[in-house]
């Protein structure tokens, strides 16, 4: 897979953003080898590389890597993102991977982009993570809502949220709220395996 990706442009890219020493913060997307590795796991377990070819979006698509190998095993996948970090679309371009600009914020709806099999968004900072006002029942009910006007019947949602300062991924009311949307949960993991069914 890393082979696919031209070597010496990607070099360059490092060269512009690499820090020395490890890091949490997003110059670590240039550990090609590793995030490459982090996603194809996610490829297998979501088993896209199973599946007959089908159009994914994916929110906050950052370096594009996951959409990349979507697109090379014959799916039609798009990216959603901020345009904030240079070295997002320096990546994104290399990789020709779609893009669409835009920032999530609570309450608002989505772009009209179309209708997608498969909807996912990994480690999501779209809701409002580690701030005060991180999203509640309300803005995820809003969102959930707003997102089942994208997919295709039977589409799927995988969504992978990020720890809170306290340890957890969300409150036993939004969890409580998750599953009533028929979420099946898995830790950090919500996923949605059959479109999105209102609230009983």
């Amino acid at each position: 897979m890393i082979e696919t990706i031209d070597p010496e442009s990607f070099e360059q890219i490092r060269q512009r953003y690499a820090v020395k020493g490890p890091t949490v913060d997003w110059p670590k997307y240039l550990d090609l080898e590793r995030w490459i590795d982090v996603n194809i796991r996610r490829i297998r377990e979501i088993e896209i590389d199973l599946m007959r070819p089908k159009r994914i979006l994916d929110l906050g698509c950052g370096t594009g890597y996951f959409l990349y190998i979507a697109h090379l095993l014959g799916h039609e996948a798009l990216g959603l993102d901020l345009d904030e970090l240079p070295m997002f679309g320096d990546l994104t371009r290399l990789l020709d991977v779609r893009r669409v600009i835009w920032e999530i914020k609570a309450l608002d709806p989505l772009p009209d982009l179309g209708k997608f099999d498969l909807i996912t968004a990994f480690l999501i900072c779209f809701n409002r993570h580690k701030q005060a006002n991180v999203w509640g029942v309300p803005e995820w009910e809003f969102f959930l809502g707003d997102l089942a006007k994208h997919l295709r019947p039977r589409g799927r949602v995988w969504l992978e949220l990020n720890q809170e300062y306290d340890g957890t991924f969300y409150t036993p009311e939004l969890r409580e709220f998750f599953e009533k949307r028929g979420a099946k949960i898995d830790r950090h993991k919500v996923v949605f395996n059959s479109g999105l069914p209102s609230p009983v």
